[in-house]
């Protein structure tokens, strides 16, 4: 199972959604699925913008988990 760390990732960096929805140009809606761990795609574009934005890697956004 992937597993979006945006909110950890968010509040070490001191910002908000609405800070990277404006940043990024992502729906707030969009960033808010992800933020919540709702989202079951996502476009390597949005991807690449939060990047951008908060200056890290993929890698500090997703994280695969195994099920038991």
């Amino acid at each position: 199972m992937i597993v979006f760390k945006l909110d950890e990732l968010l509040k070490s960096k001191g910002k908000t959604k609405y800070w990277l929805s404006k940043e990024t140009g992502t729906d707030n809606n969009t960033l808010g699925k992800i933020y919540n761990n709702e989202s079951k795609q996502i476009k390597l574009q949005t991807l690449e913008k939060i990047c951008n934005a908060l200056e890290c890697d993929i890698s500090d956004i997703l994280e695969i988990v195994k099920e038991d």
